[in-house]
């Protein structure tokens, strides 16, 4: 099971794939909303328990999550930042190992376009996943967090990545040093 986040502070996009060999199936699919929340800090609280109910409910094996993207508007991108470490550490609070990849990076994995449309990642992943047009997550958060997932399906079957090489899990295992004395 691989749980796709797509970090947001509004709108929180989730996927959960099934891995059964080389069968990939869709879960579920949705957006953790946090449009009514107006104080930050209850936003990140909320997605910490949000996303660790979703953790909970379908126990993933690994998380893929989508790192932010560099604009132009440096506020826009500390909301995102901090909202994909909640993300990221509701998910080391329940030993799930974490990787992250970027849009473009995904955008590629799924359309073989590093700069393809979110409506273009939809669709391929519709086809992919042989999802039905009306069982289509709703919002495009959602689909992107299915991309993040599915790039991360397509990475574990590459031989020359390392498994769990870019997680925070592996990280940690690695550097105790760097981790204890924070």
């Amino acid at each position: 099971m691989i749980l796709g986040i797509d970090p947001g502070t509004n709108l929180m996009g989730y996927g959960v794939l099934k891995v059964t060999g080389t069968k990939v199936e869709l879960v579920t699919s949705g957006v953790i909303d946090l449009r009514k929340v107006g104080d930050v800090y209850l936003k990140l609280g909320e997605i910490f328990r949000r996303v660790q109910r979703v953790i909970d409910a379908f126990l993933p094996d690994e998380m893929a999550i989508e790192s932010p993207f560099f604009g132009a508007n440096v506020q826009s991108m500390l909301k995102l930042g901090r909202a994909q470490g909640v993300a990221i550490s509701a998910a080391i609070s329940r030993d799930v190992p974490i990787s992250e990849y970027a849009p473009t990076k995904i955008k590629m994995a799924i359309t073989g376009n590093g700069s393809a449309s979110k409506e273009q990642v939809a669709d391929m992943l519709r086809r992919i996943l042989a999802i039905p047009t009306e069982e289509m997550p709703h919002h495009l958060d959602a689909t992107d967090a299915l991309g993040a997932a599915y790039c991360h399906y397509l990475q574990m079957g590459r031989p020359e990545v390392e498994k769990g090489a870019s997680s925070w899990k592996a990280y940690a295992q690695k550097n105790p040093d760097k981790i204890h004395g924070m």
